[in-house]
């Protein structure tokens, strides 16, 4: 006798799975323009590389001869699939049962595919759409819980594999942090709100009247407050934002990064470079165009674009291998260290660092910003966590000072007391603070007194500047050379090769994992 009924059993328990939250929650979904969970998987991985796990998780409901008469399914789907070839972890909330509660799930199976993905050394991928906790839940379960999951190791997996956050819908509580406690954090713009609590809690708590979006839009969080990486124009660009991005990326601390093969010469010398940077000092220039002539051909990811905007974070390549971009741009706060770059670096560095992939830094630092509303923020502390993270990294640094290096904030160029190459182009100036400022300061009084201030300035500045030039660093050796700006690709491409030797040393986990 065959086991024929039972597997017919197993067909037919999945059907009621793939039901999801019945027709009318899935029309519901379809108006809004969302996709549902089943739907979000297909378009994320490779086709019909999905293998689902637990799919008979939830609510079942038996006759009185114990028949299985219905099957509320697990609000959590997950399983193992292939992006670009490569295995991954997903778990997807299915905001059709029950808004995708965290509470109205079984806990126990987005945490073991979360374990899962920690133990099997597997990127994973969150696919978080949820309305947090449910009030409703007390009526069933006649009791409450203490907060918390303690076998949810989501610090441990930040220090070891990459974890991509998505968020799909309102997410709040616990589906905030999956999105937040990410390497790489995606909102949907129009459709995608994070908040701690959501406007009825607000309302209830604080008095203040305020929609979801304007509480926690992707205006807020992905172009405001820097709580989110990116901003995705809809659910098929978060998607193809977070296959681009594992691609930069090993499965796990234990293995290195990707190398693919490149088609962009290594010797490639960009005419555009030699005149970048103005000559004059307060015009400012388009250094995504300088990433773009000096890395790999359209490789580069940003991260973090719109917030912390006079710091610029992405990923790269060059002559095929992985490599950290770390730069400045002049046209926002003048490329100063401001509170929120100066988290953006410091969650950036950290991030290079787990993933043992190399930095170049395009530097151009005038210094910690300045003023009453930067004191107030205590800047001054986040540069200083910046710089920290800097320090305590552990991978290869190479520095090209393109422009300017002033002050404490000047010394985040890269990594001190090792031997990290750091080169400048001929338009670099450096120092403890810079002239115009210096000369102000420390020639005040003189300077009132004088017949004419301003050309009694122009002399002090006209002297100093002598004392300015790179060219007098570098014979006494403070840097290691000074470049033509067109040999920076070449330059970089042959450092990449020792640099890569260096990284089989590093790998494992880092000391301390990541500050998010």
């Amino acid at each position: 006798m065959s086991w024929q009924p039972e597997v017919d059993e197993i067909q037919r328990r999945k059907r009621l799975a793939e039901k999801m939250g019945g027709e009318e929650s899935l029309a519901k979904m379809r108006a809004a323009g969302k996709l549902n969970a089943r739907e979000r998987i297909a378009l994320l991985v490779d086709k019909d590389s999905f293998r689902e796990i637990g799919t008979m998780t939830g609510s079942a409901v038996y006759d009185a001869e114990g028949n299985l008469v219905d099957v509320t399914p697990s609000n959590a789907i997950i399983g193992t699939a292939r992006i670009e070839g490569r295995k991954v972890l997903i778990s997807a909330d299915d905001f059709s049962i029950r808004g995708g509660s965290s509470e109205s799930t079984i806990s126990d199976k987005w945490i073991y595919a979360e374990r899962m993905a920690l133990e099997l050394g597997l990127p994973l991928v969150r696919l978080v759409d949820t309305a947090g906790g449910s009030v409703k839940l007390l009526e069933k379960q006649q009791s409450t819980k203490i907060p918390g999951y303690a076998t949810w190791e989501q610090i441990r997996m930040l220090g070891e594999i990459p974890v991509v956050g998505i968020a799909l819908g309102a997410c709040a509580g616990l589906g905030a942090i999956k999105v937040v406690g990410s390497h790489l954090s995606i909102m949907v713009k129009g459709q995608s709100q994070i908040f701690a609590a959501g406007p009825y809690v607000v309302k209830e708590g604080l008095g203040i009247d305020v929609d979801k979006d304007e509480l926690g839009g992707s205006a807020m969080h992905a172009r405001g407050s820097g709580l989110v990486d990116n901003e995705a124009a809809d659910e098929a660009d978060a998607f193809a934002q977070t296959r681009r991005f594992l691609s930069y990326l090993p499965p796990n601390v234990h293995t290195l990064p990707p190398v693919v093969a490149s088609n962009d010469p290594a010797d490639r010398r960009d005419e555009y470079l030699l005149e970048a940077i103005p000559r004059e000092k307060r015009r400012a220039y388009q250094v995504r165009k300088i990433i773009a002539a000096v890395f790999d051909r359209d490789s580069f990811f940003e991260m973090g674009r719109y917030s912390g905007r006079s710091s610029v974070t992405g990923l790269a390549r060059l002559n095929g291998r992985p490599v950290g971009i770390l730069a400045n741009d002049p046209t926002f706060a003048g490329g100063a260290m401001t509170l929120k770059s100066s988290a953006k670096i410091e969650s950036f560095v950290d991030f290079c660092d787990t993933f043992h992939i190399p930095i170049v830094s395009l530097f151009d630092q005038p210094g910690i910003m300045i003023g009453p509303d930067a004191e107030k923020s205590a800047t001054i502390r986040a540069a200083m966590r910046a710089l920290a993270a800097i320090d305590q990294s552990r991978v290869p640094w190479c520095t090209i000072i393109i422009r300017r290096a002033f002050g404490v904030a000047g010394a985040a160029h890269g990594r001190l007391g090792d031997i990290n190459l750091r080169y400048a182009w001929p338009s670099a100036s450096w120092g403890s603070i810079p002239l115009e400022g210096g000369i102000t300061a420390a020639y005040r009084r003189q300077i009132e007194a004088a017949d004419d201030p301003e050309a009694f300035k122009q002399q002090l500045h006209d002297r100093y500047s002598t004392y300015t030039s790179p060219f007098r660093t570098a014979e006494r050796f403070g840097i290691n050379d000074i470049i033509d700006p067109r040999d920076t690709r070449p330059l970089l491409c042959d450092w990449m090769d020792m640099a890569w030797d260096q990284l089989p040393r590093i790998l494992g986990p880092a000391a301390r994992t990541m500050r998010k």
